[in-house]
C-alpha cells in the first residue's frame, strides 16, 4: 500500500465533524470548522472546485484505470517503452511557449510544507523560487491542509506573519522573495472531508482549485508580472495525465477570465513510466509548461513499484542507486536534452542535506556532497537545482552561479544532443551495487520514524542530518519489501544470509531499541512509533500496491 490519505488513519469521529461550512448544492464539508477555514472554503470557490470535480472526474477515473491496466501489464513481464503512436511527437519540431521572465532564472529552488514559519522563511531563502508543498512533505490532514491554504494566501498577500513565542520571534516577509511555486497532491489521492455529489473530492483539485481561486489575481500582480500563478505537478505517469492537467489549467484561465497560457506549470518526472512520455507530457502542457524536474527519490522508489513481480531487478542498498548509476543517469541526461529541444527548464534534483551545527567536521563533509552533486548537475546541463534547507541555498547558488555566469538558464547553450541516442535499455539498465545487513537496518529505521512523524502531522522530518518526506519512506519501504519478498541476499558485508520474516522480525526488534535509545523514553512513548511500525508492518506481508 501507498501513504495514501492521513484520513486512512485519522478518520474524525462523527461527534467531532462540523457542517457549519456555506457549501453550494452537492458539496458536503466533512472537516472541523474553523472562522480562518471558512475564508477558504466559502461558496463561491466551492463552486469552482465542484466544477473542476464535476468536469474531469470521469477522466481522470480513467486515467487511474489505465494506470492499473500498465501495472498488470508490467507485473506479467512487460517494460516501459516509448509509444510507437506517439513517435511524430517524439520526433517532431515544436516547442513550448516561452518561458516567463519572471521565472526564466531558477538556479535554486528551495522546497518545503505550506507551513507559516517554513513560508516566510524559504521566501525569504535567498532562493530564487520557493515550492509549497500539499504533497509528499506535507502530511495531508484536514488541519494541515486548510491551514497551509491560509497560509499561501497571507504569503500571496504579503501580509503573513508568525509569531515564535517560544523564542519571542516575530518572522516577516522580506522586501525582495523568492517566487512562488505550489505543488498539488496527485490524480490518485482523494480528500476525504470534502465529499462532491456523494464522492470524496480528487484531492489535486481542492489544493489547485482554492489556492487558484483566490490567489490568481494578486499573484499575476505581485509575482507573476501578468503571468500565474505557477505550480509543480507531481505523480504523473502518462501524457493523458498531463492533458487534463492542461484542460484544467485552461477551465481556470476562461472561468477567471485571463489569457490562456497564463497558469504555468513544471512537471515531475518520479514515475518510470513517465521518463518514456516526456515529450508527450511537455506537448500536451506546452502552453503551460515551464520545464521538467528530476524527482530522484521517487523515479527509484517507482522502478522498484514498477518491476514489483520481477525478480531480477532486485536493487540494491539505496544509498548506492545514486545519479551515476547508468540508469539514473540517462533519465537526468534524457530529461535535460528533452527539455532544452523544447524550450523549457529542466531541473536538477534534491539536496536533502541539513546543516550540522555541533559538528564543523561532519558538517564540512556533508557540504562537499552537495556540491559535488550540484557541480555534476549543472555541468549536464541542468537549469537550476532544489535544496531542502535555507542554510544550503548559498552553497547551491555558488556553484550554479560559477559555472552559468550571468546567463539566467542554459536551456539554449546545453542542447545535450548527445542524449538523444539514449535508448530504452538505458533508461531500464539494472542498478549496479550489493545488498547489506546495514541497508536493511538504515531501510528499516528510517520507514518506521517518518511514519510515526508522518501519522502524527509532520510530512517534513528531519532525520539523521537528512530532511525526509514521504518519498523516504515509499522506497524505504519498497526495498524492504521486494527484499523480504524475493528472499534477497544480503551480499554486500560477507553475511550472504537472506531476508526472511524472522530476519526481518530480529531487524525490527532491534532497531525499535535503537530509535528508544536516541529519542530518550519518553519521546519515544510520545511519538507514535508503534504506528510507524505497524504501518511498515502492513508493507510488508502484502503485495506492494501504493
Amino acid at each position: 500500500m501507498g501513504l495514501g490519505t492521513y484520513e486512512n488513519y485519522h478518520r474524525a469521529p462523527p461527534d467531532m465533524m462540523r457542517f457549519g461550512y456555506d457549501a453550494p448544492e452537492g458539496v458536503e464539508i466533512r472537516g472541523r470548522y474553523d472562522g480562518e477555514f471558512a475564508a477558504i472554503l466559502d461558496r463561491d470557490a466551492l463552486q469552482f472546485v465542484a466544477g473542476l470535480q464535476r468536469e474531469f472526474r470521469s477522466r481522470i477515473k480513467y486515467a487511474m484505470e489505465c494506470r492499473e491496466e500498465a501495472k498488470r501489464s508490467f507485473s506479467e513481464g512487460a517494460s516501459p517503452e516509448f509509444d510507437p503512436a506517439t513517435r511524430y511527437i517524439r520526433e517532431g519540431e515544436w516547442t513550448c511557449a516561452p518561458v516567463p521572465p519572471a521565472v526564466a532564472d531558477r538556479t535554486v529552488e528551495i522546497t518545503g510544507p505550506a507551513e507559516r514559519k517554513m513560508i516566510i522563511n524559504a521566501l525569504n531563502s535567498g532562493a530564487k523560487v520557493f515550492m509549497a508543498d500539499f504533497e509528499d512533505a506535507l502530511s495531508p490532514s484536514w488541519e494541515n491542509l486548510m491551514r497551509g491554504q491560509v497560509n499561501l494566501k497571507d504569503a500571496v498577500d504579503g501580509t503573513i506573519t508568525f509569531h515564535d513565542k517560544a523564542r519571542n520571534r516575530v518572522y516577516k516577509l522580506n522586501n525582495q522573495t523568492a517566487k512562488l511555486f505550489v505543488r498539488p497532491r496527485g490524480w490518485h489521492l482523494p480528500e476525504a472531508h470534502i465529499l462532491i455529489d456523494g464522492e470524496p473530492a480528487t484531492g489535486c483539485l481542492v489544493d489547485f482549485g482554492l489556492y487558484f481561486y483566490h490567489n490568481h489575481a494578486a499573484f499575476r500582480r505581485t509575482q507573476g508580472a501578468g503571468l500565474g500563478p505557477f505550480f509543480y505537478l507531481p505523480k504523473m505517469e502518462n501524457s493523458r495525465e498531463a492533458k487534463i492537467w492542461n484542460c484544467v489549467f485552461e477551465k481556470a484561465e476562461k472561468t477567471a477570465g485571463i489569457e490562456r497560457g497564463s497558469i504555468r506549470a513544471t512537471v515531475l518526472i518520479e514515475t518510470l513510466p513517465a521518463v518514456f512520455q516526456m515529450n508527450e507530457i511537455l506537448y500536451e502542457l506546452r502552453d503551460h509548461s515551464v520545464g521538467l524536474n528530476c524527482g530522484r527519490w521517487d523515479y527509484i522508489f517507482s522502478y522498484v513499484k514498477t518491476f514489483q513481480a520481477h525478480r531480477d531487478r532486485l536493487l540494491p542498498d539505496r544509498v548506492q542507486v545514486g545519479m551515476t548509476q547508468h540508469f539514473m543517469k540517462s533519465y537526468s541526461d534524457l530529461l535535460i536534452w528533452t527539455c532544452h529541444r523544447r524550450g523549457v527548464h529542466a531541473m536538477g534534483g534534491m539536496a536533502a542535506q541539513i546543516p550540522i551545527r555541533d559538528d564543523p567536521e561532519a558538517n564540512n563533509a556533508a557540504l562537499e556532497l552537495v556540491r559535488k552533486d550540484k557541480l555534476r548537475e549543472v555541468r549536464a546541463g541542468h537549469d537550476g537545482t532544489w535544496a531542502a534547507h535555507p542554510g544550503l541555498v548559498p552553497v547551491c547558488m555558488e556553484i550554479f552561479s560559477d559555472n552559468m555566469g550571468d546567463t539566467p538558464n542554459q536551456i539554449q547553450s546545453m542542447k545535450r544532443e548527445d542524449a538523444s541516442a539514449i535508448t530504452e535499455e538505458d533508461l531500464l539498465q539494472r542498478p549496479r551495487g550489493s545488498r547489506s545487513l546495514d541497508g536493511l537496518r538504515l531501510n528499516t529505521r528510517v520507514g518506521i520514524q517518518y511514519l510515526a512523524a508522518w501519522l502524527t502531522g509532520a510530512g517534513s522530518v528531519p532525520l539523521y542530518n537528512l530532511m525526509e518526506d514521504a518519498a523516504t519512506a515509499e522506497i524505504s519501504r519498497v526495498q524492504n519489501w521486494q527484499w523480504l519478498k524475493y528472499g534477497a541476499e544480503l551480499d554486500g558485508d560477507g553475511l550472504g544470509v537472506r531476508v526472511n520474516n524472522d530476519l526481518f522480525g530480529k531487524v525490527v526488534e532491534e532497531e525499535m531499541c535503537r530509535i528508544e535509545r536516541e529519542a530518550g523514553k519518553e519521546k519515544f512513548r510520545r511519538g507514535n512509533v508503534q504506528g510507524g511500525l505497524q504501518d511498515l508492518r502492513k508493507t510488508m506481508h502484502s503485495t506492494y500496491t501504493g
